[in-house]
């Protein structure tokens, strides 16, 4: 059996992944995603406590470079 793009198990063809998911609407079988529900809180909390360490002049430059990283012109 396949892996999925976060290490979960999940068939190989299309007709076993529409039994699996209606085995999950009727409650046969659990739904495996999620299980790491607070992933991202750690990341925004990590984020918070990397800005507050920085100096402003060097928040400056990371916002700056940032910010023109997100407005560049595509060819």
């Amino acid at each position: 059996m396949p892996r999925g793009p976060k290490g979960e198990r999940r068939p190989a063809d299309v007709i076993g992944a529409a039994v699996m998911v209606g085995r999950i609407a009727t409650g046969e079988i659990e739904d495996t995603r999620g299980q790491a529900p607070n992933r991202a809180k750690g990341g925004r909390a990590g984020g918070n406590a990397r800005a507050k360490s920085l100096s402003p002049s060097k928040l400056r430059e990371i916002a700056k470079k940032a910010a023109a990283v997100r407005w560049q012109k595509e060819d």
